[in-house]
């Protein structure tokens, strides 16, 4: 338990402290003008109350990365509390608001736009093809996810495999219906159903963290909580899943994640002040960390501790969507744990949502097509909602999850390196954004070594030292590219 309540505490203090340090870095000023007001288009500029931003970027970023993936992640043992802890504070929220206040600062232009000003025409153009695929991808975990969850807290079968021709009809219906209030949310002005909508998933998944984190603070006598007394790897099959880099991927949203800088510019564009920035940007990412902190909390002590939970994922078949259902249903009466089981189902619908509206942004700003005009955005989305459908029937969950995790870590590599040679143009710090962006990248570069879903190297020593030899690589490229520019 101090293991965990240190962390939590640790947390909510660097929002006051630096995210306050960031906020300064950044040269955040509430008289600078916003795209809000400047670019005023009344579907994508257009200034919303600072709650309301707030919780469209939590319910943004958070989908189900902070709860499955904490989950999933905890299996490590109590290092995934560090991870989380550390990573949120100084990677994640840092990444976070940074790539937010750039996007603010420029008109709210898409991340790989940001991108390509500061790494180059050639990284813009890589960034603006892998962005708009990582975002199609995001959209088929999230259309399929909230299906599997809703289909196994009624009577429908459970989703086993997410290709369509293993899922009854029923299933079929769920994930039509979903697609549909994702053309919806897409098409039209971000205060019609996003504004709306959000809060009502927001309060929810409030409850949710509340919820679990009252039953862990309440409940510590029959939910103990492991202490953090080694580094070591407590998963069951430390040889296969190393915890470099494995745990850096399987806990990306709860401690750092690419996804999230390119929900930032979206955000950017809504709002009133760039004082507002830290609230949003930061505190929404802290905000995360905290929820992927008591889920990986419960995940622990509710099977009796990190044995008991790598038991736990085996008998379920690493279907983390079972185990909260398990957890919540034991844990909390039924009225709560259907509450528990909406906040889960409206983080995932909430990311998969504002994931295609990103790509019509991302391929609009490409393109140069304005989007006041309905049809035109029709013209960009329906293409985007067709790739997402192919990547649904053409493999199953488990290949999407794992190249998302990897892409989704790559991306957050490079948006790392951006923010490094902003700050180094603006002669502030580089540590802020070169010392995350060394460990990310080496975290990425070992992965293609070390993962069974690429090279899969059983001579981990080899797979580390070429895991170092990429990111040397990589460092000594941006490093040439920044000084050259």
């Amino acid at each position: 338990m101090i293991t965990f309540l240190v962390c939590l505490a640790a947390l909510v203090i660097a929002y006051f402290t630096y995210g306050k340090y960031l906020e300064r870095v950044c040269d955040v000023n509430e008289k600078n003008p916003v795209p809000s007001k400047t670019m005023y288009d009344g579907v994508d500029y257009l200034p919303l109350p600072r709650w309301k931003v707030f919780l469209i970027q939590l319910l943004n970023i958070a989908g189900l990365g902070p709860i499955f993936g904490a989950l999933l992640g905890a299996a490590y043992g109590p290092v995934a509390f560090l991870w989380i802890t550390l990573g949120g504070i100084f990677m994640g929220a840092a990444h976070d608001f940074i790539a937010g206040v750039i996007s603010l600062k420029n008109k709210g232009v898409s991340l790989p736009e940001t991108i390509g000003d500061y790494l180059g025409t050639g990284t813009r153009t890589f960034m603006r093809i892998f962005s708009v695929l990582l975002m199609a991808l995001v959209g088929a975990v999230f259309m399929s996810q909230p299906a599997e969850l809703i289909a196994s807290n009624t009577s429908l079968p459970a989703l086993e495999s997410i290709a369509f021709q293993n899922t009854s009809w029923e299933l079929f219906v769920i994930l039509i219906v979903i697609l549909c209030y994702y053309i919806l949310a897409t098409m039209l002005p971000i205060d019609k159903i996003i504004g709306r909508i959000y809060p009502l998933f927001g309060i929810a998944l409030l409850i949710m963290a509340a919820g679990i984190l009252g039953v862990l603070l309440f409940g510590s006598d029959t939910y103990r909580i492991p202490e953090l007394t080694s580094l070591g790897n407590q998963i069951a099959d430390p040889h296969k899943f190393p915890i470099v880099p494995m745990l850096f991927t399987t806990i990306a949203c709860g401690a750092i994640s690419g996804f999230h800088a390119t929900q930032s510019p979206m955000m950017a564009r809504c709002l009133r002040s760039e004082k507002q920035s830290r609230s949003v940007f930061y505190g929404a990412m802290i905000s995360e960390s905290i929820i992927a902190l008591i889920w990986a909390a419960i995940g622990m002590s509710f099977w009796g501790g990190v044995e008991g939970l790598n038991n736990a994922i085996a008998e379920y078949g690493g279907s983390a969507a079972k185990m909260v259902n398990v957890i919540t249903s034991t844990t909390m009466n039924e009225v709560v744990a259907g509450v528990v089981i909406f906040g889960v189902i409206g983080c995932a619908i909430t990311s998969g949502d504002t994931a295609f509206r990103c790509a019509r942004l991302i391929v609009a700003d490409m393109l140069n097509i304005e989007q006041r005009s309905i049809y035109k955005r029709i013209l960009v989305s329906l293409p985007l909602f067709a790739a997402a459908l192919f990547i649904i029937f053409a493999l199953p969950f488990q290949t999407i999850w794992s190249y998302f995790a990897w892409c989704n870590q790559t991306l957050a590599v490079i948006t790392l390196w951006c923010i490094t040679v902003y700050l180094m143009r603006n002669k502030k710090p580089l540590a802020i954004g070169c010392v995350p962006a060394l460990i990310m990248t080496y975290v990425c570069s070992s992965y293609i070594f070390v993962s069974p879903m690429m090279c899969g190297m059983e001579n981990r020593t080899l797979a580390y030292i070429l895991g170092g030899v990429l990111t040397a690589i990589i460092a000594a490229a941006v490093w040439y590219k920044a000084k050259k520019y």
